[in-house]
């Protein structure tokens, strides 16, 4: 009988220890994702479009939303702001924000030419870049995000702000890369590809099948 009492004792404390273990545990289940800031890189023509189609994904953890877009990208904005405002409606809090900068490459520009573009859109980039700082940027092939990516990662080596750079290949390119996934595939953190047979060519890469 002696036993008992110890017994009840024991059981007491152990109780007592796994109380707090217990409330932490629900702390945790409850705590909700953290944002994170996410960078989005438009562009023109069907860029804009299958960007927009990939955020519908996402949930309202991936907030604020910091749109680049080209200075002379005249269709983007008004499909970006069309996007936000049905968002709104879903996400009451839902954050976004527009900048602009000079593109680095037009169609059919020479590339001497084009190196000295990019080099002046980098000049831009980097300071947005640092004035953001995204956890996240998603991009999918308009020649504006290899200075944004670019600038992005120059800001990881000098330890300013490590962003992961997700690079999603256009559908349109089956056998091919993009100019700008052949640049940013040695940049990015996660390089996907919507056909099997770049996944081939490019072992880095990550296949998907059609995601947009």
């Amino acid at each position: 009988m002696e036993e008992l009492p110890v017994v009840v004792l024991l059981l007491l404390l152990l109780s007592l220890l796994l109380v707090p273990l217990v409330l932490l545990h629900r702390r945790h289940r409850g705590r909700r994702t953290p944002p994170f800031s996410l960078l989005v890189v438009a562009g023109s023509g069907g860029h804009t479009t299958e960007i927009l189609r990939l955020l519908s994904c996402l949930s309202e953890s991936y907030s604020p939303r910091h749109y680049v877009l080209a200075d002379s990208d005249k269709m983007s904005e008004a499909k970006i702001r069309s996007f936000e405002q049905k968002r709104a409606e879903t996400f009451s809090e839902s954050q976004f924000s527009l900048d602009r900068i000079p593109r680095s490459r037009e169609v059919r520009q020479s590339w001497i030419s084009s190196v000295l573009t990019t080099l002046h859109s980098i000049l831009y980039s980097f300071p947005l870049t640092y004035k953001r700082k995204p956890d996240l940027i998603l991009c999918n092939g308009p020649g504006t995000c290899v200075p944004v990516c670019l600038s992005a990662f120059l800001l990881g080596l000098l330890r300013i702000k490590r962003t992961i750079i997700v690079y999603v290949e256009s559908i349109c390119r089956v056998e091919t890369l993009s100019l700008s996934g052949k640049i940013l595939y040695y940049f990015s953190d996660y390089f996907i590809v919507q056909w099997p047979d770049l996944k081939k060519k490019y072992p880095k890469s990550v296949y998907l099948g059609r995601i947009v």
